[in-house]
């Protein structure tokens, strides 16, 4: 099919390919609503055991340290998305004599490692909400991680905070942004696709173009009056 022919079928069935977006667009528009905003912080920490000497093997204690360090930050990491340790965060957040349950913590929670430091992440909808956790999610990292590692006889790690929680507010996601863009682009897709269809489905000559497509010639054609 030529430009033109796309171009008169466009002409032709515009209000078509038009109505699904303006629908949808009508229904975005009146059920918008605002991203709301959320506060974030990032803490790193490094974490290992006291560096110890066994004999007189000649084993260096420091590189053992380094060693052990990868795989506790590794494994603080996993812990931090437990139940167990946004219940222990709760529980530390009781008797500072704030409340935030162990689900709602365990939702704002995130964390990663690299090599021998782990990052910890805490975004909520509250700055308050988010430096409470961030210092209850510290406390606990430093003083209740024996439990995480039974292969450590009930001692604790030495884990260190290397930042102070500074909250800041977040920026919308990136899809929260382009939702209502991405919506009215859905609806172009769909009014083209409802043009096509109609332009398929007319039983209507309303063209020397059309009656050519049929294979038939034609002789002449009246041109509309302007």
């Amino acid at each position: 099919m030529e430009l033109r022919l796309y171009l008169n079928l466009l002409r032709r069935w515009w209000w078509l390919v038009a109505l699904p977006a303006v629908v949808i667009g009508g229904v975005g528009l009146a059920t918008y609503h605002r991203p709301p905003t959320t506060y974030g912080t990032t803490v790193r920490f490094t974490a290992s055991l006291p560096p110890t000497v066994t004999g007189d093997g000649g084993f260096d204690p420091n590189y053992y340290s380094w060693l052990t360090s990868e795989y506790i930050v590794g494994s603080l990491s996993d812990w931090i998305t437990t139940g167990k340790f946004a219940q222990a965060v709760s529980d530390e957040l009781a008797a500072q004599g704030k409340t935030i349950s162990a689900p709602a913590v365990q939702a704002s929670l995130a964390s990663d490692y690299v090599r021998s430091q782990l990052v910890l992440f805490v975004n909520t909808g509250s700055a308050d909400d988010t430096r409470a956790i961030a210092e209850a999610a510290i406390e606990v990292l430093r003083t209740r991680n024996a439990g995480a590692f039974p292969q450590l006889g009930g001692v604790n790690a030495v884990v260190n905070a290397l930042d102070t929680p500074n909250v800041g507010a977040s920026s919308p996601g990136l899809r929260s942004m382009l939702d209502l863009p991405i919506r009215l682009g859905l609806g172009l897709a769909a009014g083209l696709a409802l043009a096509f269809a109609a332009h398929y489905l007319d039983p209507f000559i309303r063209s020397k173009d059309d009656v050519e497509l049929l294979g038939l010639k034609t002789l002449g054609e009246i041109p509309k009056v302007k």
